[in-house]
């Protein structure tokens, strides 16, 4: 039996002004201990609109990564320590970002978005794009489940130890169906935005007195 989790409700707009917030807090981090409460804000944040375990998972995730780094910082030395602060350096500033844009990804309904971007009139050439973007992602991840399905009939691995065993057989069978759907997702998401955004009025918003709305 499946729980119900209750999560809070907030506007599109707010939410994109969070992602800015993040990005430039990210990017001005004066520290690896205040990108590490960086990312555990933003887990509070996803944890309060429902995505509870993809929250925790990523947090954690990001745990191990800030551990890695500091006993890189007071072990390792000469080349092997710049390679890797370096790369390390890199993911500790893209991470809360990429971290972030899921979490907005994954809670807020084309419809929506929509609704909101037209509420401050912004120009269709730049919502239809974000709009196909919302839903691209998830749409391409259920494709994924399907080909993996698909390759399982066919006594294929979708996994790193089969992509080993029968390098070529794994590639066809997730590249070629992967590009092809993502190639029609694409077109099939671009003409549903298109014609959602023709259509008036829009869905109903988060209510504003219960949430922080421009």
């Amino acid at each position: 039996m499946n729980k119900q989790y209750h999560s809070i409700a907030l506007d599109p707009r707010t939410k994109l002004f969070l992602l800015v917030v993040v990005i430039l807090s990210a990017a001005m981090a004066p520290s690896l201990s205040y990108e590490l409460c960086l990312v555990m804000l933003i887990a509070v944040v996803g944890i309060c609109l429902g995505r509870i375990r993809c929250s925790v998972i990523t947090a954690a995730v990001y745990g191990i990564f800030y551990g890695l780094t500091v006993l890189m910082l007071n072990t390792a030395d000469g080349n092997l320590r710049t390679t890797l602060i370096a790369f390390l350096g890199l993911v500790h500033k893209v991470y809360p970002c990429g971290m972030m844009a899921g979490i907005i990804i994954y809670t807020t309904k084309v419809t929506e978005f929509m609704a909101a971007m037209n509420r401050i009139h912004v120009p269709k050439k730049l919502v239809i794009p974000l709009a196909v973007m919302l839903r691209y992602l998830p749409v391409v991840r259920e494709d994924w489940r399907f080909i993996k399905d698909a390759m399982r009939l066919r006594d294929v691995s979708p996994t790193l130890v089969g992509l080993i065993i029968h390098p070529a057989m794994t590639l066809e069978c997730v590249y070629v169906p992967l590009m092809m759907s993502a190639s029609k997702t694409a077109d099939e998401l671009s003409i549903a935005a298109v014609t959602r955004e023709s259509k008036i009025p829009y869905p109903h918003l988060p209510d504003p007195t219960s949430v922080w709305v421009f």
